[in-house]
């Protein structure tokens, strides 16, 4: 009769534990969709070992760029610093010698995978003096497998879903700033076409959002400002250092103002508004189609080519100075004159055109450029054969950058 009543108790007690396993199960689900964080979801998860169940100790490694410990429940803080890499890899099920490896306290280690591929590991060890009867790490084991890996996919779950929030928000910030970067190159119907100069432009962005910027100003009736320039960078951050850079050249550049004295502004502004992070390449001309006079200034931009038709002369018009922005103030910033007296083009680019790779792997340069404009037809015509020759824009492997190229033909 007693050992009948026994018998009926222990059944009881086990349908009690049964069921409230299947509640905790219920109730660590609830929360998993309730969206609950991840640091409520593992102080429900412990005190249900831990209060409940009466596990003494618990420690989870978590792989998620690099491996974490993101619980420590009872045991020594020493625990929390291995390099799972080399000592944990190995397990593939779960380890009862965990003592052997020098584990202090662990009973058990339980390994957690997702997709075949370690996602944690779990340390389990009983408090120090147990009562009499089984462990509760052994009477419970498989229910703290089970429970262990619901809550730590879900904690990669969240993981996850954080990294595809912030992927999409990089990606509406680079949307956003192809946009802003979009705005800021002049429409060609908007360039000057008369007897004196003609402007063209050609853009092609790339994937990424990069800081290419050319411009073209009718600065009086017979000078024109044009420029090109590549900010250091990528994103926001780059396309809005670029509308500035803009808003302050058009406020500046004026007829009359000299070049030197506009790039010393401008690099004080960039400095400003950079704080040291980003620079950028600029060329800037400026042209008297009734003299025939270019006053020009190259800040670390990849030299423009000119080419008169006539004698068949060409010309790289390089740097004279370092780029906007590297330097709080900048050191010899000269400009030079030319007088241009034939006939002549040139050919203002970003180092996304140079760097392109030839047919022998290396950068194409300016060659493939004087090739295609040694002739008395209008560059843009040439541009446009060049462009197509390239692949541009999509069937170019080599592309890596945005390509931006400013042209004029000067007649005269």
């Amino acid at each position: 009769m007693i050992i009948r009543m026994g018998q009926k108790l222990a059944q009881m007690d086990r349908l009690k534990i049964s069921k409230f396993k299947l509640d905790a199960l219920l109730d660590i689900t609830l929360s998993i969709n309730a969206n609950l964080p991840v640091e409520k979801l593992l102080a429900k998860y412990e005190s249900i070992l831990r209060d409940n169940l009466g596990i003494g100790k618990i420690l989870i490694y978590k792989r998620s760029n690099t491996w974490e410990c993101i619980l420590n429940g009872g045991f020594p803080e020493e625990l929390e610093n291995i390099d799972v890499e080399s000592r944990l890899l190995d397990i593939k099920e779960i380890f009862f010698d965990a003592a052997e490896m020098g584990f202090e306290g662990v009973d058990i280690i339980i390994p957690v995978f997702n997709n075949n591929v370690h996602l944690a590991f779990v340390f389990i060890g009983d408090i120090e003096e147990e009562g009499e009867g089984m462990s509760p790490v052994l009477k419970h084991l498989n229910f703290i497998q089970t429970f262990s890996s619901i809550i730590i996919v879900a904690i990669e779950n969240i993981r996850l879903f954080r990294e595809s929030l912030l992927q999409e928000a990089m990606k509406k910030e680079l949307e956003l700033a192809a946009r802003m970067q979009q705005m800021l190159i002049p429409d060609n119907s908007q360039m000057p076409k008369n007897p004196g100069i003609i402007v063209h432009g050609f853009y092609f962005p790339h994937y990424e959002v990069g800081g290419d910027y050319y411009d073209c100003l009718k600065l009086s009736e017979t000078k024109t400002g044009f420029c090109i320039a590549d900010v250091s960078g990528k994103g926001i951050s780059a396309a809005i250092l670029m509308s500035n850079f803009q808003a302050s050249l058009r406020a500046l550049f004026t007829h009359d103002i000299n070049l030197e004295t506009l790039v010393v502004k401008l690099n004080s502004i960039v400095v400003v508004n950079a704080a040291g992070e980003k620079f950028l390449t600029f060329f800037v001309a400026r042209y008297d189609h009734k003299t025939g006079i270019m006053e020009y200034l190259n800040a670390a931009h990849n030299p423009p080519v000119l080419y008169d038709t006539v004698t068949g002369e060409v010309l790289h018009l390089q740097a004279s100075c370092v780029g906007i922005g590297m330097l709080d103030e900048i050191p010899n910033a000269k400009k030079s004159d030319l007088q241009i007296k034939n006939y002549s083009k040139i050919v203002c680019y970003t180092d996304g055109l140079s760097e392109l790779k030839g047919d022998d792997g290396n950068d194409i340069g300016t060659g493939v450029i004087i090739r295609h404009i040694s002739n008395t037809a209008p560059v843009e015509e040439n541009i446009k054969e060049m462009i197509k020759e390239l692949g541009l824009p999509d069937d170019n492997p080599s592309t890596f950058d945005d390509v931006s190229i400013i042209v004029a033909d000067l007649p005269r």
